[in-house]
């Protein structure tokens, strides 16, 4: 009978430590086993080194990598510089994006496609520039064992064909190669940002405040200046400057209302999918060495807000999407600490707070007719703590809420989110050991 026993316990033991290892495993860590890189994929595969190149300078790599589930079909560099020989990096950019496949498809897939054929939806046709269903792709199982691949447009040619598989990472990453593009008449041609009258595309975009405001202080030659090298703009939209906690703007000196809207600019090109993969601090027009002006960013989903760490703004849309320039507009005017205050606080603010103890007239006017002298007596009969009144209010503000808002509050934040995972993880480890430890009493 003792063998049994013996087994049964080892077999609970194997299940606490399992449950308490499932328990450790945070859903970020779980997140990030599912995520891809695309670039990685394709680094040390020289055929696809010009490919790979234009992924990460359109940023089209960061919006592949958003994606959990997708096809990238990847071209030679033959095939690359072909298409990319008379084309802006916008155009560039939508040629990968047509690319890219929102549907995973394996060389499996591809040859048992129902009826022969399918219309899958690209990353082009999800930006919503895509006229009509253009943005679409027609896959279909050719005679003689090919797979051809044609825009959506009726009547196209299956100008482009499978050649091989490259890598894949079941059901969510499939590299495929092929043979040539997929264009159509109207995907090349955007208008680049040096060409468009930026007054006239943020008024356009719902931002006509923020578009006085850049032309009246002068800022929108900074601007202008930086749309030819790399600059993402975050302009607020009309709403965002009706908001009833905003800051009196027109009390600004000049010099601050110039720093006020180079903080709405970034030196680099940033759109949506780049900025959801952010680290860290992301710097400025207004940034200084001291890392003053900065931002960082907080993504939920598909949301994308940046925090100033005074408030946060969530990005509303993309006006203008032309490497190296990015316009996105914001439902918040962001609002630096340096300018408007320190860090937020849900107290209210240190003074007020510090005024309560000394302003609360309910302990003062329920004692019988205090008076100096009596006060003084208390002073003199510290033994007497049945008879000593509260903490005077002299003492009160240097250790009320005054002191609570030590240290950086981005750190606290922080750990207390880390804090908060770990409780979670140490609560299920410890209900899993004691459920195995029910289970084992019971036997």
């Amino acid at each position: 009978m003792a063998a049994p026993i013996h087994r049964r316990r080892g077999r609970l033991a194997l299940l606490v430590l399992s449950l308490a290892a499932a328990a450790f495993t945070s859903p970020a860590a779980a997140s990030d086993s599912s995520s891809h890189n695309i670039t990685a994929v394709l680094d040390g595969r020289p055929e696809y080194t010009l490919y790979n190149s234009y992924l990460s300078e359109t940023k089209v790599c960061d919006e592949i990598n958003s994606e959990h589930t997708v096809t990238v079909l990847v071209l030679t560099n033959g095939a690359m510089s072909s298409l990319v020989a008379n084309l802006s990096l916008a155009d560039v950019k939508n040629a990968l994006r047509l690319l890219t496949l929102l549907d995973y498809f394996d060389e499996k897939k591809l040859h048992s496609l129902d009826a022969g054929s399918e219309l899958t939806t690209s990353l082009y046709q999800k930006t919503g520039q895509a006229a009509g269903n253009m943005g679409h792709v027609n896959i279909t199982d050719l005679r003689g064992g090919k797979v051809g691949f044609a825009p959506a447009a009726p009547g196209a040619k299956f100008q482009s064909t499978y050649t091989k598989r490259v890598d894949e990472e079941p059901s969510t990453l499939s590299v495929l190669e092929v043979s040539d593009p997929i264009t159509f008449p109207g995907l090349f041609g955007s208008p680049s940002a040096s060409s468009v009258n930026l007054t006239d595309l943020l008024e356009k975009a719902g931002c006509k405040q923020f578009a006085r405001l850049i032309v009246s202080s002068g800022v929108i030659k900074t601007y202008q200046a930086a749309m030819d090298k790399a600059l993402t703009l975050l302009a607020p939209n009309d709403d965002a400057f009706k908001a009833k906690d905003l800051p009196d703007l027109s009390k600004l000196s000049s010099a601050d209302l110039v720093t006020l809207l180079q903080y709405h600019a970034m030196p680099e090109y940033a759109p949506k999918a780049s900025l959801k993969a952010a680290k860290g601090d992301i710097q400025t027009l207004a940034s200084t060495g001291a890392g003053k002006y900065d931002l960082s960013v907080v993504s939920s989903g598909d949301d994308v807000s940046l925090d100033t760490g005074k408030d946060k703004a969530r990005v509303a849309s993309t006006v203008l999407d032309d490497t190296p320039t990015v316009i996105l507009t914001v439902d918040k005017v962001l609002l630096p600490p340096k300018l408007f205050g320190g860090a937020p606080s849900p107290a209210p603010a240190p003074g007020p707070a510090a005024d309560v103890p000394a302003s609360a007239p309910a302990p003062e006017t329920s004692a019988p007719s205090p008076s100096p002298k009596a006060a003084g007596k208390k002073k003199k009969k510290p033994k007497s703590p049945s008879h000593s009144p509260p903490a005077p209010p002299s003492d009160s503000p240097d250790m009320a809420p005054a002191d609570a808002p030590v240290g950086d509050d981005a750190a606290d934040k922080a750990d207390s989110k880390k804090n908060g995972a770990a409780a979670v993880a140490m609560s299920f480890a410890a209900t899993a050991a004691c459920v195995a430890l029910a289970v084992a009493s019971s036997l």
